[in-house]
C-alpha cells in the first residue's frame, strides 16, 4: 500500500524554500540521495463512463524524461482513503520501454509489494483494452530527495508545473511536496511532516493531481 502526505504551496519559491531549511538538511545531510531532476508526463486512462474512477481506481501512464532517463511506468491505484493530506492506496506498478498499456500484460508483470491481486482484478472487472481511452493529461517537473528519520526512509518529491485545459484557456498550478513512505513507520512520516511544515506556507492536499486534472477536463466536456 502506498502511504504518502501531499502538501500544497502558494508558489514555487515557498515550495523550494523547504529544501534550503536547516530542518530539511538535517534529514538529508549534504543533499545525499538527491535524484536527477525529471519532467514527468502523465496520461490517465479510463472508460467513456469513467468506470474505473467511479470504482475508486486510476490508471496512469507516466513518461520520465531527463538528461539520462527516458522511460515509462504504468501504475494502477485503487481504494484506500485520504485524510488531512495523508493518502493511503493500494498500488501496482510496471516499468515499460514503449508506453503501450494493455490490461493482460499489466496483470502479468505488476509488482505489488503486499497488495493483493484480487483487488487489481476488481479494477479491471468487465473492462477490455478497447474500452480504455485517454481522459486527461498533465506534466510537471520533479526533484526527489531521500530523507531519513529514525528507522524510516521517506522520499520528498518537489513537484512544480501547470494543469491546463484543452485550449489552455484555464490553468491550475502544481506546486506540491509529496512525502512518500519507502520503509518504516507512519509515526516517523508524521513527524517529518510536522518538522517540514512548521512555519511553511502550505496546507494539506486531499485532492490528487489526477482528480484536479480530470475535473478540468470534465469542465471542457460540458462546453
Amino acid at each position: 500500500m502506498e502511504t504518502e502526505v501531499k502538501l500544497g504551496f502558494k508558489d514555487k519559491d515557498s515550495l523550494y524554500k523547504v529544501a534550503l531549511s536547516a530542518a530539511f538538511r538535517k534529514l538529508c545531510p549534504d543533499n545525499t540521495g538527491i535524484s536527477e531532476p525529471l519532467l514527468l508526463e502523465n496520461t490517465y486512462l479510463d472508460t467513456e463512463e469513467l468506470s474505473i474512477t467511479k470504482r475508486g481506481g486510476a490508471i496512469r501512464i507516466r513518461h520520465y524524461k531527463g538528461a539520462s532517463k527516458d522511460s515509462y511506468e504504468f501504475t494502477v491505484k485503487y481504494g484506500g482513503g485520504t485524510s488531512k493530506g495523508l493518502h493511503r492506496r493500494f498500488e501496482w506498478n510496471v516499468k515499460s520501454l514503449n508506453g503501450k498499456f494493455t490490461i493482460d500484460s499489466f496483470r502479468s508483470a505488476a509488482t505489488n509489494g503486499n497488495d493483493p491481486y484480487d483487488l487489481l482484478n476488481e479494477v479491471f472487472k468487465g473492462i477490455t483494452d478497447e474500452d480504455l481511452k485517454v481522459v486527461c493529461f498533465n506534466s510537471f517537473n520533479r526533484t526527489v530527495y531521500e530523507l531519513n528519520n529514525k528507522n524510516s526512509t521517506i522520499e520528498a518529491c518537489f513537484d512544480s508545473g501547470l494543469i491546463t485545459n484543452s485550449d489552455a484557456s484555464k490553468t491550475d498550478e502544481i506546486c506540491e511536496l509529496e512525502l512518500e513512505m519507502i520503509k518504516g513507520d507512519i509515526e516517523d512520516l508524521n513527524e517529518v511532516t510536522a518538522i517540514l511544515t512548521e512555519g511553511a506556507d502550505c496546507a494539506p492536499l486531499d485532492k490528487t493531481k489526477y482528480m484536479r486534472t480530470l475535473n478540468m477536463a470534465l469542465g471542457d466536456r460540458k462546453r
